[in-house]
């Protein structure tokens, strides 16, 4: 609360603190409101106020409008990260002064969009860690958790990416008993849970162990299907298909995942995943064909 409007406020009028408490309050009331923010009851603020003709509202304007436009912010960057629009999240990014906001639920999200744009944009190593290390290196809470699971899977990414599947192995290993038991509260955790689900997924895929990657594909699907969300279904159906290609499964089992993953990347407008589908599907449609006049 600004106190010091307040002060200033009682002096413009031309109130002493005896004068402006009278009939409302003590003066003892008074001074300690305005010496040591001892905020007494509301009834006691609105109508001091109301005397000195300044809204209430007007003691803490800038805090409250800046949160709330920061958190639209990070609302819209969080949801172009889902959507591959790494540049747009950037740039709202940038334009956060994350200096300037006390929230340390709103700096762990910060840092962990800020880290997880410096991974697709091919960032170094260093740099990545030290925007996760601002995550990890404060105190978990349950409304912290998924921060520090989030760091814990941009790190693996950030480490598969450089080609060092072993250390990335590490950090999928510290999510991959948890993630599963995870409570999911809200939107905000859905889409955080499918990109840890998703990353993961690919991960063991990568390194050829299907099994696991298929299963957390699976789950992926799952998600999505029951809070009707297609963000990361698209991918989830690509990947599958991938695994059953390295797999050697029947060309049908292949382009029926590939269909899968070209509708939902249509309805998402995934240019650059249709792209990848297309090129599959004709290899596959051909094998089929193929397959079928043999």
């Amino acid at each position: 609360m600004n106190i010091d409007l307040f002060i200033e406020q009682r002096k413009n009028k031309g109130f002493s603190q005896i004068d402006l408490a009278q009939d409302i309050c003590t003066q003892a009331t008074l001074s300690r409101f305005e010496k040591n923010g001892q905020v007494p009851s509301l009834k006691i603020v609105l109508a001091l106020c109301e005397r000195l003709e300044l809204p209430i509202s007007e003691l803490f304007p800038k805090v409250e409008i800046q949160y709330s436009l920061e958190i639209e912010k990070l609302n819209k960057a969080e949801f172009y990260l889902i959507t591959s629009e790494y540049q747009l999240a950037h740039e709202l990014l940038e334009t956060i002064c994350i200096d300037d906001i006390n929230d340390p639920l709103l700096h762990q999200r910060y840092y962990y969009l800020k880290a997880y744009l410096m991974i697709f944009k091919g960032e170094p190593m260093t740099e990545i860690l030290l925007s996760f290390n601002e995550i990890l290196n404060s105190i978990i809470t349950d409304n912290t958790k998924i921060y520090h699971l989030l760091s814990y899977t941009g790190i693996g990414m950030a480490y598969q990416r450089d080609d060092n599947s072993l250390k990335a192995g590490v950090y999928f290993n510290k999510v991959l008993d948890q993630i599963y038991k995870y409570p999911i509260k809200n939107n905000e955790d859905t889409w955080r849970i499918l990109n840890i689900v998703y990353q993961s997924g690919e991960y063991y895929s990568n390194i050829k162990e299907i099994e696991v990657g298929n299963a957390l594909l699976e789950y992926v699907v799952e998600i999505c299907s029951h809070n009707h969300i297609t963000y990361y279904l698209a991918r989830a159906f690509y990947q599958l298909a991938l695994n059953a290609i390295n797999l050697e499964k029947e060309s049908i089992k292949i382009l029926e995942l590939l269909y899968d993953a070209r509708t939902i990347a249509k309805i998402n407008k995934n240019s650059i995943l249709l792209n990848k589908i297309g090129v599959l599907e004709n290899k596959y449609s051909n094998l089929q064909f193929s397959e079928n006049n043999n």
